[in-house]
């Protein structure tokens, strides 16, 4: 019953929240409310699969599903931005699971039965997806199937539904997974390598050549001499243009105006600092202080030279040139005023390698008496990983009884202090959160000194009227801008305001240039109906007032070839241009017949490489088109100009060989990697055919 109780505790109780649409509904009239929502319902989808739209309303159910499950499995109704994230990807691959991937795993013949499920749930087969289950795991750190017996069988008795509600949600992750994993294997077993293709592979990779060679490098600089018609890009779009598919993405210019603490700001906070550092200096109980007083609270952390250099140079220099109870006076760095204080000096290891044994800590005197015990017989000879082995509850599969590896102050478990200053081979206990621990300290690094620092600090804040200030600015520049893109620019030179480009912005990016939560800026230029318009003012954190012009609109597919003109002109002239390199090559070595002609003729130099073979193309860090020349020119023939990806090559096989390292197991091992990399693909290759379109990003 203590397992159940410690399930029913984690499901929790829900607390229930009331959207505003009945409150809508008594100011509204029952039929404006449905044509408003049928509206809303058909105009806003959040997106489509398979043909089926997925209404704002669904996805809120998904959503709230979500988030019921999420505070079950975390025992929290708190959900800070990443968890909705999560949530919200959690509801969306829900829908993808549902419309696409399982409809298309079902046509093709899979499906999992009653009896299945019934194994796969409580017999000898059971799930993954249960056996990683954390309320389903024992003391020892596995599977306990007698805590899912518990379960099922509590869940008529649950009023609250909360378990039957969870368990669904498990047995529909089951199925799932038992689909996906019968899919996958199902594709293994297509994926045969015939007789044929084995031979191949191996010869590919076990025939090897040793080769002298040239290259003439392209360069990136465009040749804007080299002349392409319109007939050329036309034709080339038209070889070429699903190559150029996109998705949706904006162009903008922007100005921003950043808050910055005036002159009287950091007077006033230079004013506050002085008031408090003279407690700083005198307070008995620095941690109290700083907790009150400070940005930065006292870091229990001792630090090497050099490791405060990231908080603070001048701390860093400080600290280690002053003793106990030394202050360093207060002083500026950019908008912050900031003091040390030397807390505490140590010599101290910057890793120990740890060893534990976990004691239960429910009867703290038994446990005691135990430990004691246990660390006599240790102290007297006894192999501390067999005792850990035969006593310890950390049953981790994949350490050595008792070993819990190198731990740093930065890397460690949380009570484990104690080990950076006691001395190795020596027996302690330590109690945390999971028991009573025998503690030993097998080896450390060599101790250096280290010290504690209390570190003050007051940044300067943008007062009422500084924020004013900047407010004005942006709103007169986008005043007058009157929304008009060639007006922004000249105001812009007007008012000295520098306009920063930034190009190929996806709708919903909470991140724009150098900017975090900027996601409001996404919103409004994939709002505007057109290019050249100009936003008001949009505020990023309370602090950055931008005016955006949208500069360039590109919808998602295939763009209109003027789109990409741009793009195609530079991709022929670069065509061109390596085709002149090969023919001007060919022409400045014809009638050389050794490579160190050609390489003083070229002004370029020898280089050697050896152990190419055509089976490494893709895995060698190697020009692939000059791999596949090597591999099939003959041998001690001079051989070139050949056009590679990187330059023009002129090359000599100096021999050649036929080894036997690569053999049939390698083959089928390469197979298989490239196998899972094809699966990797599987999820995007679904989502094309079922058509899926994502709007979500206009919604959340």
């Amino acid at each position: 019953m203590a397992v159940l109780e410690k399930i029913r505790v984690k499901m929790g109780v829900f607390i229930s929240i009331v959207i505003g649409i009945a409150l809508i509904s008594f100011i509204v009239d029952a039929d404006t409310l449905q044509s408003a929502v049928s509206m809303f319902s058909s105009k806003y989808n959040v997106g489509e699969m398979n043909g089926k739209k997925i209404t704002y309303q669904d996805f809120q159910k998904k959503v709230e599903y979500f988030t019921q499950i999420h505070q079950m499995a975390s025992n929290s109704s708190t959900m800070d931005e990443q968890t909705q994230e999560m949530i919200n990807q959690s509801a969306w691959q829900d829908f993808l699971s549902e419309y696409v991937l399982v409809p298309a795993i079902e046509n093709a013949g899979i499906n999992v039965g009653e009896k299945e499920m019934l194994d796969l749930t409580n017999g000898n087969a059971i799930s993954p997806v249960l056996a990683r289950e954390q309320s389903f795991i024992g003391e020892n750190g596995q599977f306990d199937k007698n805590r899912l017996v518990e379960f099922i069988k509590a869940i008529p008795s649950d009023n609250t539904g909360n378990l039957e509600k969870y368990w669904n949600y498990l047995e529909k992750n089951i199925k799932n997974e038992q689909m996906f994993t019968k899919y996958i294997s199902l594709l293994a077993k297509s994926n045969i390598n015939n007789p044929v293709q084995l031979k191949r592979a191996i010869t590919e990779n076990n025939i090897t050549s040793d080769v002298s060679f040239i290259i003439q490098p392209y360069g990136f600089a465009e040749d804007t001499t080299i002349t392409v018609s319109s007939q050329e890009i036309k034709e080339y779009y038209n070889k070429h243009k699903n190559n150029f598919e996109q998705v949706a993405n904006r162009d903008i210019e922007y100005a921003v105006f950043t808050v910055e603490p005036s002159t009287e700001d950091i007077k006033l906070a230079e004013a506050d600092a002085k008031k408090m550092y003279d407690e700083f200096v005198t307070t008995t109980n620095v941690k109290s202080f700083l907790a009150r007083n400070s940005e930065k609270q006292l870091n229990p952390r001792f630090f090497k030279s050099g490791e405060l250099a990231s908080v603070s140079p001048v701390v860093d220099s400080f600290a280690f040139k002053a003793g106990v109870g030394s202050i360093l006076p207060l002083y500026r760095e950019g908008y912050v005023f900031r003091a040390a204080k030397v807390v505490a000096v140590k010599q101290l290891p910057d890793s120990v390698n740890v060893q534990h044994i976990l004691i239960a800590n429910q009867d703290k005197a038994a446990a005691k008496k135990m430990a004691d015990s246990l660390i006599n017989v240790i102290e007297k000879g006894g192999d501390f990983n067999q005792i850990a082995a035969t006593n310890s509850l950390d049953k981790n599969p994949n350490n050595i009884p008792g070993e819990l590896g190198w731990m740093t102050q930065g890397y460690m478990i949380p009570g484990f202090d104690t080990c950076f200053v006691v001395a190795p081979n020596k027996c302690f206990t330590v109690e945390t959160n999971y028991g009573l621990h025998i503690v030993r300290v097998k080896e450390r690094t060599a101790v250096t000194p280290k010290v504690q620092v209390a570190i003050f600090e007051k940044s300067a804040v943008a007062g009422k009227e500084t924020y004013q200030s900047f407010y004005t600015k942006a709103n007169e520049l986008a005043s007058k801008a009157e929304g008009n893109y060639d007006k922004f620019i000249a105001a812009a030179k007007e008012l000295n305001a520098p306009v920063v480009p930034a190009n190929g912005i996806l709708e919903g990016a909470k991140t724009v240039a150098t900017y975090k939560n900027a996601r409001e800026i996404s919103r409004w230029i994939f709002e505007a109906e057109k290019k050249g318009e100009v936003s008001q003012i949009i505020s990023v954190d309370n602090k950055h007032f931008f005016v955006v012009a949208v500069t360039g609109i590109h919808e998602a597919g295939i763009p209109a070839v003027d789109e990409v003109k741009a793009q195609i002109t530079s991709l022929l002239r670069r065509e061109k241009a390596i085709q002149n390199m090969v023919a001007k090559t060919k022409e400045n070595i014809n009638g050389l017949k050794t490579l160190d002609e050609i390489a003083a003729k070229l002004g370029a130099t020898v280089s050697k490489q050896s152990g190419i073979s055509f089976g490494a193309v893709g895995t060698q860090a190697f020009d692939p088109k000059f791999i596949g020349a090597v591999c099939g020119a003959k041998e001690n023939v001079l051989t070139g100009p050949v056009e590679g990806s990187v330059g023009v090559y002129v090359f000599n096989v100096d021999a050649r060989q036929t080894g036997a390292f690569f053999t049939e197991d390698d083959a089928k091992k390469r197979s298989l990697q490239m196998f899972s990399y094809q699966i990797q693909l599987l999820p995007n290759i679904f989502e094309k055919a079922a058509k899926v379109k994502d709007n979500r990003p206009k919604f959340f």
